[in-house]
């Protein structure tokens, strides 16, 4: 059980879609006060006024993860305002569909940028932070089970959720002997945010989420309530469980059964030009949800 203050000072990266806004949007409703970053600020700006219309503070900075002294900025930032960060979310992430054999070496390293190194400053900060008050905070990096089971032509992004739960383990052993310092890793099956759609595309046809497909707030859930009780690996999702559970008993027969059928959910037969998508820019619109859980819905309905 983590002792978090009253009102903890909760700073979450990719905070403007997704799982990180649905995160924010709970953890204000428990009173927490945030401090939001992504790329674009005026996304950002949106989702701190619905934490505003929660009751809680917020602050939103602006902030490329991939850039070192921005985060240090950011860091700088949020303490000044709020004088502490009790737990610190790691968040933000860019995708790429792209067969592996086609994908340009700087495009590859671009997404460890992203994925890795933009973890790596804020893992860095908040171990920093956490030294400062007392050896006393959480650190929670959002991996997903595609860094348990890889998937044939996200070759970029499965590598940087591998090195995501990897690198949470290192850390984690480093600071073991620090019991008010807690490093946990949530590793969720497919989750209905916008990542689908505003991805980077070079494989030739239309992307979607897979299925089962679960609900934002499943993985916002599953966030906060490791902020409150922290633990090592939190799945989210039955499918996570399942998928977690074959690559243990039978991995052989897991990553041939993924590569069979994970294209077939993954892409539909509409043809698409590639498109870096947000990998070098952020998009102008950032939502909550990407809509799949309806799309599925209705697909498996036959009304799609």
């Amino acid at each position: 059980m983590a002792n978090l203050p009253i009102a903890p000072v909760v700073m979450i990266t990719g905070a403007s879609s997704g799982i990180g806004k649905a995160a924010s949007l709970l953890f204000a409703r428990q009173g927490a006060r945030l401090v939001l970053a992504s790329r674009n600020q005026d996304a950002l700006d949106r989702t701190a006024s619905e934490v505003s219309q929660q009751g809680a503070e917020a602050l939103a900075v602006a902030t490329d993860m991939m850039d070192e002294a921005a985060v240090e900025r950011l860091h700088h930032k949020a303490v000044e305002r709020f004088g502490r960060i009790d737990v610190w979310v790691n968040c933000a992430a860019v995708l790429l569909f792209s067969r592996f054999e086609e994908i340009q070496a700087k495009t590859f390293r671009h997404v460890l940028d992203n994925n890795v190194m933009g973890y790596v400053h804020g893992a860095q900060a908040a171990l920093w932070q956490f030294r400062q008050q007392g050896d006393h905070g959480v650190l929670i990096n959002v991996s997903s089970m595609l860094g348990v089971a890889s998937e044939p032509y996200l070759s970029a992004y499965v590598t940087s959720k591998f090195a995501i739960r990897g690198l949470s383990a290192s850390i984690r052993q480093e600071v073991a002997a620090c019991p008010g310092i807690r490093v946990c890793t949530i590793l969720p099956a497919a989750v209905d945010t916008p990542i689908y759609q505003k991805g980077g595309n070079h494989f030739g046809r239309k992307a979607r989420s897979i299925v089962p497909v679960y609900q934002v707030a499943r993985a916002a859930r599953a966030v906060v309530r490791a902020a409150h009780r922290p633990r090592r690996e939190i799945r989210v999702g039955g499918f996570a469980h399942a998928v977690d559970l074959g690559c243990r008993v039978a991995p052989g027969l897991i990553e041939w059964s993924i590569a069979r059928v994970g294209p077939r959910l993954q892409f539909t037969r509409v043809s698409q030009e590639p498109s870096d998508g947000n990998l070098y820019r952020s998009t102008a619109a950032e939502e909550l949800e990407g809509g799949w859980r309806r799309y599925w819905m209705s697909k498996l309905a036959g009304r799609a």
